[in-house]
């Protein structure tokens, strides 16, 4: 993972909550699996997704009003701060003026659902996608999702970018 310290002036971390200890407990990744097998079987698919972009566009609306500020430094920043505090991570975020690239070679919570003997939700990692476009998109952002079951890239654009809408086919099935 890389990790920068944070410069002068600036809070310790971004992420939305405060928390004391320096790593989450994994065992959270079995409570929302289990949640979103819940919403899908009660809902469908259409349900699931209203849920995920309902976190992005109230529970991260901290994060939203961030990047829409600060711009492609503050997604950067954020998801160092947030793969910094998740068990198991190994995940590298790449910026560049126009992009920010998250490369996850390790997914936490994909590796303790395994180790954990879970069965893992078939959509599971559509929520990165869904969750993180309703942040991305009142910021003037997009995001683009591609691999997933344990390691995928995730690639944030500046308003500028071009890009295709997602497919999530390109969003690999946990099933």
């Amino acid at each position: 993972m890389i990790s920068q310290p944070p410069t002068q002036g600036e809070q310790a971390s971004s992420l939305p909550y405060q928390d004391t200890k320096p790593v989450g407990a994994p065992d959270f990744y079995f409570a929302i699996n289990a949640t979103f097998q819940f919403i899908r079987k009660r809902l469908g698919e259409d349900g699931l997704h209203r849920y995920w972009q309902d976190l992005g566009d109230t529970y991260f609306q901290p994060v939203t009003t961030a990047w829409r500020e600060k711009g492609l430094p503050a997604v950067a920043r954020y998801w160092r701060d947030f793969f910094d505090a998740e068990p198991g991570a190994h995940v590298d975020v790449g910026e560049s003026s126009d992009a920010v690239e998250v490369t996850v070679h390790t997914c936490p919570a994909i590796a303790h659902l395994r180790a954990g003997n879970r069965e893992i939700d078939p959509n599971f990692c559509q929520h990165c996608y869904f969750v993180s476009e309703a942040m991305a998109a009142p910021a003037g952002l997009t995001i683009r999702v591609e691999g997933g079951n344990g390691s995928c890239r995730q690639n944030f654009f500046a308003p500028t970018a071009t890009t295709e809408p997602q497919d999530l086919r390109r969003i690999t099935s946990c099933a």
